[in-house]
């Protein structure tokens, strides 16, 4: 049974994404399902960026996706450096019509299709500090609890309706 519809008016989709950079998401997010990720999409980190992706694995690493959907994307984007505070590895996403050779070398790479992604690079890990460990888990279980909730709301069904 669905216990959530978040099709409609969805937070995460606010018109700053293009189709093609929710393309790449996609078929990022369902290799990253597939590689036991929790995945929330759009993350506010403690700088007030925001993560396109943010992920924890089974072990409790912490990985930062940036998308980017072409080589002006990339070349205007220069706050990228400072997603490295807040994982223990940090990647970009793009998609075929991007040369992979715009990126640097000492961040991980995939690339997607929409339907899936494939892992072209793999990122060196530079392992987060216990205190910003803590402070990562606690914004990213807090911003999924939140948004939970928000997406229960939203659907506008009550417990007279089970």
């Amino acid at each position: 049974m669905t216990i959530l519809n978040l099709v409609s008016n969805n937070p995460l989709i606010d018109g700053r994404q293009s189709a093609r950079a929710m393309m790449v998401r996609k078929g990022l997010q369902i290799l990253l399902h597939d590689m036991r990720h929790a995945v929330l999409p759009e993350l506010v980190l403690a700088s007030g960026r925001r993560a396109d992706l943010a992920t924890v694995s089974e072990k409790g690493e912490i990985w930062v996706v940036e998308i980017k959907t072409s080589v002006e994307d990339f070349r205007v984007d220069r706050k990228w450096p400072e997603y490295r505070d807040h994982c223990d590895r940090l990647f970009f996403a793009t998609h075929k019509d991007v040369p992979l050779e715009i990126f640097p070398e000492d961040c991980g790479l995939f690339l997607s299709d929409g339907y899936g992604a494939h892992l072209v690079r793999d990122a060196p890990e530079h392992r987060l500090s216990p205190a910003s460990r803590k402070a990562m888990m606690l914004n990213f279980s807090r911003a999924a609890a939140h948004r939970l909730m928000m997406a229960e709301w939203a659907s506008g069904r009550s417990f007279d309706d089970m």
